[in-house]
């Protein structure tokens, strides 16, 4: 099988593996993408990159505009001014004119844009009851490039995903001896925790 999105290859699990032969290829394969997609999970957002996709927004207020993790600079940003339920967004704002994308130092380390504010005297259209989605992004969402500790705590977690086809019970046994596998491995809790999002009640 092809891994989609995963945080690791194929080659640095059965380098981390030390393996050489080719007969698990497969089930390491699943392995890794469901390790992926339980990373996505825990920290309640994802660190490949999408194909450009347009989306429609609430804004917040009049000129902040909270978004997905948004990768790079590649942003379209529309607006409907016609009024009632959109279905045309007829004006396009221009990036560093109308909308500048935050936290200005995202670039710099390497992280994800997560905002959209209006400058230049532009403003939000926006409707309250009912609410009303007057904006719509076009964006490479997710991240530019995936995080050093995130490949590594996949690696880890395919690892122990692929162990578990031999303890499918939690418990791994060695001769007269039993093993408990633990739920949380603390390793990869330290190396995820500063990328999760936290909802807020």
């Amino acid at each position: 099988m092809a891994i989609a999105n995963g945080y690791a290859t194929l080659a640095e699990v059965k380098a981390a593996l030390r393996l050489t032969d080719n007969v698990d290829d497969t089930l390491l394969e699943g392995a890794i993408e469901g390790a992926s997609r339980r990373i996505d999970g825990y920290c309640g957002r994802w660190f490949y990159k999408t194909a450009a996709t347009a989306i429609k927004i609430y804004p917040f207020d009049y000129y902040n505009l909270p978004v997905q993790d948004i990768a790079n600079t590649t942003v379209i940003v529309k607006v409907s001014t016609a009024g009632g339920t959109p279905t045309v967004y007829d004006q396009t704002w221009t990036q560093g004119t109308d909308y500048q994308l935050e936290p200005l130092d995202a670039g710099l380390n390497y992280r994800p844009y997560n905002r959209i504010v209006a400058i230049g005297g532009k403003t939000f259209p926006i409707q309250v009851t009912p609410n009303i989605a007057y904006v719509q992004v076009t964006a490479e969402w997710g991240w530019e490039a995936i995080p050093s500790d995130v490949r590594q705590a996949c690696i880890l977690l395919s690892i122990r995903g692929f162990a578990r086809y031999n303890a499918a019970l939690g418990i791994v046994g060695f001769n007269d001896m039993a093993i408990q596998v633990k739920a949380v491995d603390p390793d990869v809790r330290d190396m995820l925790n500063q990328y999760r999002l936290l909802a807020v009640a």
